[in-house]
């Protein structure tokens, strides 16, 4: 196992992104929360986008585990290899993308991905699976990291209110020795963070929880406004 992965074991591990339009969306905010997180004990931060991967790199002290996302159908986060290459670029420790078995935009698989991205790049590669399948799959193609991350948003796989349990409990015991698996998608609340270690995950990321301020102000605004409709 790649010892930036094995640090990572029994650990959090924090996304820190803002969406297109949001008050937030600013590398330098960013940089600044990815801080914050890292003070907190997140052992490892995941960036969005390249201005971010730098200004997150340029913060912290833990790995970041960089992506891009374009686009906003079928395969985005990370989708090719330019991309992948770019993400590494621009300073990201652990390189993550789509590991689906759905077909990429510039025509490569997952597993020729990984082979192209290894000829340049010694460090970990994340890949983000919606499924058992393509968990194996990503996991024999040699990605260092599974993900659950896509579990729930694409057709694989029915969306659960939380982390997808059952997912990690399958997986827990099917993929190879070497071969961490990370929960991550809505994992909301610290008894969800358990529930996921206690299902076999050997690291737990957290988002939207952490650092979407706009969601969690959502959240409570709803239940207040609910808890007075009657």
């Amino acid at each position: 196992m790649h010892p930036i992965v094995s640090a990572l074991r029994n650990t959090l591990i924090v996304s820190c992104q803002a969406y297109p339009g949001e008050p937030m969306r600013d590398p330098r905010t960013m940089a600044q929360v990815a801080a914050a997180v890292e003070s907190g004990g997140a052992s490892a931060v995941r960036a969005q986008g390249l201005e971010d991967i730098r200004a997150v790199a340029a913060a912290v002290d833990v790995p970041v585990i960089g992506i891009w996302k374009d686009g906003a159908d079928g395969v985005f986060i990370t989708p090719t290899l330019e991309h992948c290459r770019a993400v590494i670029e621009a300073g990201a420790d652990i390189l993550a993308l789509d590991g689906t078995l759905r077909p990429r935009p510039d025509g490569l698989t997952f597993a020729e991905t990984v082979a192209a991205v290894r000829e340049s790049f010694d460090g970990p590669i994340m890949a983000d699976c919606d499924s058992l399948e393509s968990a194996l799959a990503a996991a024999e193609a040699g990605a260092d990291i599974v993900g659950t991350t896509l579990a729930g948003y694409t057709e694989a796989r029915e969306r659960t209110d939380g982390p997808d349990l059952d997912l990690l409990g399958g997986l827990a015991h099917r993929l190879p020795g070497g071969t961490a698996l990370v929960a991550e998608g809505r994992v909301h609340t610290p008894a969800q963070a358990v529930a996921a270690h206690e299902r076999g995950a050997f690291a737990v990321v957290v988002g939207t929880a952490i650092t979407h301020p706009t969601t969690i102000t959502r959240w409570f605004a709803e239940a207040v406004d609910g808890s007075t409709a009657s």
